[in-house]
């Protein structure tokens, strides 16, 4: 460790993302698709501790078993043993029509009840314990809940409850998506039961079409509402039905429609029921949610948002070559687009007429049909993988932290913006590649920036390790560093767990 650590700094940053992407002779074809790897860095009395273990899924094991890739992952179609005989090779076509999907949870880091969870996008879920970053069992939302896909980002209510959503696909003849909720705790005579069995639908939203799901990768929540936003970036369930058939990967049956409406749903948390009135934009292609809130009426949320679905393209390991930053460039940059939508609109305003009474450029039009089409405000651009003090989840903030991206989608600064001065703090170096940034308040916080930012910083010339940064959330000035001596690979999202809410090893 260089630099001076806080000595309030107790616990755990539990990180995950994609690892392995060579088994043997086989590749994956896509960054997201590579196998989960783990790795935690340990703050106890001034010192970092870095740990890193491959999640021991199933997927894992078949395929480290097979020395090979055997289980299909979302850019990447697997095949069974090419000796296999003509009968099963048919069989096995046959039992792809609806996937067994991969439990290759890669994604993000969940906390349900006293328990921590690594999670994807498909219905399965794997207990890690994150202490030792052992995989323990497997949880198949299926068995709880009508769910094929579900997010991994889900957000927790002031009470510790998980609310996740996900998507149903054609259950009794309709697809919807589905916002659950998994209590924290389960009665006292249940003990030995989990969380799970507990989980309650909250509330549906019919897609909009029964063969073509809207993909979206989280949703949005206030005091009072479920923001969920339905994008012309859509899953053909026909066509992944026969993928395996034609020899191509479910990310070939994801396509965006330019030329389509995005469709605002707001749910009443208390009442369960969709607000009425219908509200869109224009089409765009979104992956995060960074916060919402209610003010006067209305409510405002920003997300981070492109114009096209190039993004997802530039991860195909074709061209994560060694010349990837000068290469690959995104044809759409990502904006922050603060979207002001009013709740309480008087019936009687005139078509055509901007129904935000808040000082923002954002507008809501007045249609002659009674929707109502929303603009945003460009907030700033050029962010991605943001993240708040969670405190202030669902309520009016300040502070994003983020890393910034120029063209190229691998980050090269973090970034702390003010949303209400547009003001941006940054930090950068050269050859550092730092990830998503995540904020830990201090103890006795009185201020939303009360804190420290912490990053895994990956360096692009493999000579120089990589190193775990701790900046001053307040001024972004850097406190110290803990560099590790083993290659890190870059990763997605992850949690900081306190101290305090570690289970002891006897628990």
């Amino acid at each position: 460790v260089t630099g001076q650590l806080p000595t309030w700094l107790e616990g755990v940053l539990l990180r995950n993302g994609p690892g392995m992407h060579t088994i043997g002779d086989s590749k994956y074809n896509h960054w997201f698709d590579g196998l989960a790897l783990l790795h935690s860095f340990t703050f106890k009395n001034g010192e970092v501790y870095y740990r890193s273990k491959y999640l021991r899924s199933d997927t894992y094991n078949c395929n480290i078993e097979a020395n090979r890739i055997v289980v299909s992952e979302f850019g990447t179609m697997a095949y069974p043993d090419p000796c296999k005989n003509i009968f099963a090779k048919a069989f096995s076509y046959l039992s792809h029509t609806i996937p067994e999907f991969t439990d290759n949870c890669l994604i993000n880091i969940m906390k349900a009840g006293d328990d921590f969870y690594a999670t994807g996008e498909t219905n399965f879920i794997r207990k890690i314990n994150p202490q030792t970053l052992e995989t323990l069992e497997k949880v198949d939302y299926n068995k709880y809940v009508a769910v094929n896909l579900a997010t991994s980002h889900p957000h927790y209510d002031s009470a510790g409850n998980v609310l996740n959503m996900g998507t149903s696909i054609v259950d009794k003849g309709k697809t919807k998506y589905l916002l659950f909720k998994i209590p924290s705790s389960v009665p006292e005579h249940e003990k030995k039961k989990s969380c799970f069995k507990h989980l309650e639908v909250v509330c549906s939203v019919p897609s909009r079409s029964l063969l073509h799901p809207s993909y979206y990768h989280s949703f949005g929540i206030t005091e009072n509402y479920i923001i969920f936003i339905e994008q012309p970036f859509r899953l053909d369930i026909l066509k992944m039905a026969t993928a395996y058939v034609r020899g191509v990967s479910w990310a070939s049956c994801l396509a965006f429609n330019k030329d389509d409406k995005t469709w605002f749903h707001f749910i009443d948390r208390r009442t369960k029921k969709e607000v009425s009135t219908k509200f869109y934009t224009d089409a765009m292609v979104f992956f995060h949610h960074v916060n919402a809130y209610e003010e006067d009426g209305h409510i405002i949320f920003d997300i981070i948002a492109y114009t096209d679905n190039s993004l997802y393209d530039m991860f195909y390991l074709k061209n994560l070559t060694k010349d990837f930053e000068e290469n690959v460039k995104l044809t759409s940059i990502p904006t922050c687009r603060r979207f002001v939508v009013p709740l309480q609109c008087d019936k009687d305003a005139v078509v055509d007429s901007n129904l935000v009474t808040l000082p923002s450029t954002a507008t809501a039009v007045k249609e002659k049909d009674g929707s109502i089409y929303c603009q945003p405000e460009i907030l700033c651009e050029g962010i991605e993988l943001p993240r708040i003090n969670y405190d202030y989840n669902g309520k009016k903030y300040k502070y994003v932290f983020a890393t910034q991206v120029q063209w190229s989608p691998i980050p090269t600064k973090i970034a702390k913006f003010n949303t209400q001065t547009k003001e941006m703090l940054q930090w950068g170096q050269n050859d550092c590649w730092p990830s998503e940034p995540v904020f830990v308040p201090s103890p006795d916080a009185k201020e939303e920036d009360e804190g420290v930012v912490l990053t895994c910083v990956v360096k692009s010339d493999p000579k120089d390790p990589p190193f775990l940064l701790v900046l001053d959330a307040k001024t972004f000035t850097e406190l110290g560093r803990a560099i590790v001596n083993v290659e890190m690979h870059m990763d997605l999202h992850g949690v900081f767990i306190p101290q305090q809410d570690m289970k002891t090893e006897t628990e």
